[in-house]
């Protein structure tokens, strides 16, 4: 159970960058939104890395190439899935964008990200 909390702490740090590097390019830059929640998933999937690697999972030892590409083969899908996700949310049911980011994140984040990082990833 310990390293399910863990895993869900990362997912919320990972998420804070997510939509801070969202938030920033969306409203300062004026990117269009899903460019700017593809960017933000971009930088929320290396922090979840980092953290899974060193403090979720403790797979320090393992060669982290490796890791990498499991990494990168599951978070592609999970970029897929929230890219998709907040464009569709948004642009079909009418939402704002940052609340169809975290509705497509929380859905995203506990049904599919978590199980495939601790059975594939860091296994």
């Amino acid at each position: 159970m310990s390293t399910f909390i863990k895993a869900q702490a990362s997912s919320i740090i990972a998420t804070l960058f997510d939509f801070l590097t969202t938030i920033v390019c969306k409203e300062f830059f004026y990117f269009w939104y899903v460019i700017a929640s593809l960017l933000g998933t971009i930088v929320g999937g290396a922090t979840n890395f980092a953290l899974g690697r060193n403090w979720v999972f403790n797979r320090k030892e393992k060669k982290i190439p490796m890791q990498v590409l499991k990494y990168l083969i599951i978070w592609n899908g999970n970029l897929l899935l929230s890219t998709l996700g907040v464009f569709i949310v948004t642009h079909y049911l009418g939402l704002s964008y940052i609340i169809s980011k975290i509705i497509v994140s929380v859905t995203v984040g506990v049904s599919y990200n978590y199980l495939l990082q601790k059975r594939f990833v860091f296994a």
